[in-house]
């Protein structure tokens, strides 16, 4: 659990830094992957399609 101290009265800095904290922690996203199953072998091909076409991004930016 979060735990967000604020410091004098200053709501809107301790609300900034919960949402900084909370999209850190990843709770969000694994919410979202339990929603619904999906083999492991469909997630190793989706890791590996994201790292091919990274690659590609970064080999097309050192060209230019």
């Amino acid at each position: 659990m979060l735990k967000i101290p604020v410091v004098k009265n200053n709501l809107n800095k301790a609300l900034k830094i919960f949402k900084k904290k909370f999209k850190k922690s990843g709770i969000l996203k694994e919410l979202r992957e339990r929603q619904q199953y999906t083999k492991n072998s469909t997630k190793k091909r989706k890791q590996k399609d994201k790292a091919i076409h990274k690659q590609k991004y970064l080999n097309n930016k050192e060209d230019e």
